[in-house]
């Protein structure tokens, strides 16, 4: 498989390790033997999870050289925390986790100034947090984080939400070798009229032809936002044949739907 160079940090990605996951576990078990140097090889392993990551965040207008540098402390503690008798993947355990110190670094630069208490009470929840998905492996409820934190749930939520980073309704959510999908297109319609009705029926009509493995790239594109590479990586195959299949499926109901609107004039 080709794959596309990225320098980042000045490291190029494309030169960077993969892991399989029976070379991950053997890896852990040296580190927690007392083998240090099994610790640089599960980093070097994993920073092409943190570079997916990284992408995500892109549009928040920070350098993706910084986010990447705040990704890899997460990985590293990560790292340091995982736990081998959870019997799961380490980048299951580790997503969260990089995920969690990125939204960390950018809520310290917030543009909003948010009063002192309530970051505070943020930060004790979202300690808490992580605390509760190491030990249970699972997203905690707003219940469970005001039982750790002793905090109302009611001012969990004020807190969290006083934090989080405002939006422009013209920010790209979605873009990745097409055209961006901007928040506002993401925003519900009322006024939904009957044209637009009969377009989506022809659509998911049109679904319904395509073979099991162009529903599976569009579902993944479309509606969980993964990029082409992270579905490569999950089905086996390179990301140019991604581009490919989702490209010739899209060509179908394209076709499908100029069909249709033959028929119907």
């Amino acid at each position: 498989m080709t794959r596309t160079k990225v320098e980042i940090c000045g490291i190029d990605t494309s030169t960077l390790p993969v892991l399989s996951n029976e070379v991950m576990r053997a890896t852990f078990v040296r580190l927690q033997s007392g083998d240090l140097s099994a610790k640089e090889e599960l980093v070097m392993g994993n920073l092409r999870l943190v570079l997916s990551i990284v992408q995500r965040f892109a549009y928040r207008g920070e350098q993706a050289d910084d986010l990447f540098q705040v990704g890899c402390i997460g990985l590293i503690k990560s790292i340091d925390n995982f736990d081998l008798k959870h019997n799961v993947r380490f980048s299951t355990y580790a997503v969260p986790m990089i995920i969690g110190e990125i939204r960390r670094h950018l809520r310290d630069h917030h543009p909003v100034r948010v009063s002192r208490s309530l970051r505070d009470i943020a930060y004790k929840a979202m300690k808490a947090k992580e605390q509760y998905i190491q030990e249970n492996l699972k997203e905690p409820t707003l219940a469970n984080l005001a039982e750790l934190t002793e905090i109302p749930a009611e001012d969990i939520l004020f807190a969290l939400d006083a934090i989080q980073d405002p939006l422009s309704l013209h920010e790209p959510i979605h873009h990745d070798s097409g055209d961006p999908v901007y928040m506002m297109d993401q925003l519900q319609d009322d006024m939904v009229s009957e044209e637009r009705w009969v377009t989506y029926v022809s659509v998911k009509e049109t679904l319904t032809k395509l073979d099991e493995r162009q529903q599976t790239i569009l579902s993944k594109r479309y509606y969980y936002g993964e990029t082409q590479t992270e579905i490569a990586r999950e089905l086996g195959i390179s990301q140019a044949q991604i581009s490919r299949l989702e490209k010739h499926a899209i060509s179908i109901i394209q076709n499908n739907m100029v069909q249709e609107e033959i028929k119907n004039n």
